[in-house]
């Protein structure tokens, strides 16, 4: 069966520009002239025209639609290659769109808008020195402590989702935070003064079913539980002063999303209720 330029377009769905384009390119070749000197095709070039209209819809570029119908390349081949320029443009995609959403979440300067694109490109290397750098600063050389480094080690993957880059963003400009580091600091100088780090496990134990009660802070209730647990109130003050700081639970939000696991339990609610109860 021959077709003219027209057939080709209506069967395919294109222009007749696009299947002229295609055809003065060499991509989908006559099969011959009619009397008038018209260009007629036959069925293999409408199947090769249909094919050449997918491979461009699927965003492959002209050098390479031509080797595929030329017989030169496998479609597998092509697709493979192209498949991972894609996987590497989206991962600049995301890492662009996470740049972007952390300044207009920030409101950032212009200085601001340079650090939050100096973290985003940071290479696995980089991101690991800014990490440990700033635990040792926070927590010390102490091998007692090692463990816990650990866990606030965030490990960004290969290919981490929008949300994990934002993440990952947010937490490294914590990292930046001078007073953020003090305050992590002061709170290892508190586990090494006495103050044991399962405090935290101990004071949500016995808060816990006081809020769920719904117990007043300043109740002889609320006495009794701050009794319990054996600190001095004003050594309990000063423990708050350290632990209930909004960034230290931010920080272990953002790790938690960064590394894929579970969203910390908040401890908000019961270090608001402490802090009330040990101020009465």
């Amino acid at each position: 069966m021959r077709y003219s330029i027209g057939d080709l377009a209506r069967r395919t769905g294109l222009t007749i520009k696009a299947v002229r384009f295609y055809s003065d390119r060499g991509l989908v070749p006559p099969s011959g002239r009619n009397a008038a000197g018209h260009r007629r095709y036959d069925d293999a070039a409408l199947a090769r025209l249909d094919l050449v209209r997918t491979l461009r819809d699927l965003g492959l570029d002209l050098a390479s639609i031509r080797r595929i119908v030329d017989g030169e390349a496998t479609v597998a081949d092509i697709a493979a290659r192209h498949a991972e320029a894609l996987a590497v443009e989206i991962r600049v995609l995301h890492l662009r769109r996470a740049v972007w959403s952390a300044i207009a979440d920030r409101g950032s300067t212009t200085e601001e808008t340079r650090l939050v694109h100096q973290l985003a490109r940071l290479s696995e290397v980089e991101r690991r020195r800014l990490i440990g750098d700033f635990l040792a600063e926070a927590l010390g050389d102490r091998p007692d402590l090692a463990g816990l480094a650990r866990t606030l080690t965030p490990e960004l993957p290969e290919d981490p989702s929008p949300g994990q880059l934002d993440a990952w963003i947010e937490l490294a400009g914590l990292t930046q935070d001078a007073d953020f580091r003090a305050a992590l600091r002061r709170l290892a100088d508190q586990h090494e003064g006495g103050l044991r780090r399962d405090l935290a496990a101990e004071v949500r134990d016995a808060v816990t079913p006081a809020l769920a009660a719904g117990v007043a802070p300043d109740s002889p209730q609320a006495a009794a539980i701050v009794d319990g647990l054996g600190r001095d109130p004003g050594e309990l003050r000063a423990w708050l002063g350290v632990v209930h700081d909004p960034r230290r639970e931010r920080y272990l939000e953002l790790l938690a999303v960064i590394n894929g696991w579970a969203a910390p339990e908040s401890l908000t609610p019961t270090l608001d209720w402490l802090t009330a109860a040990t101020a009465s």
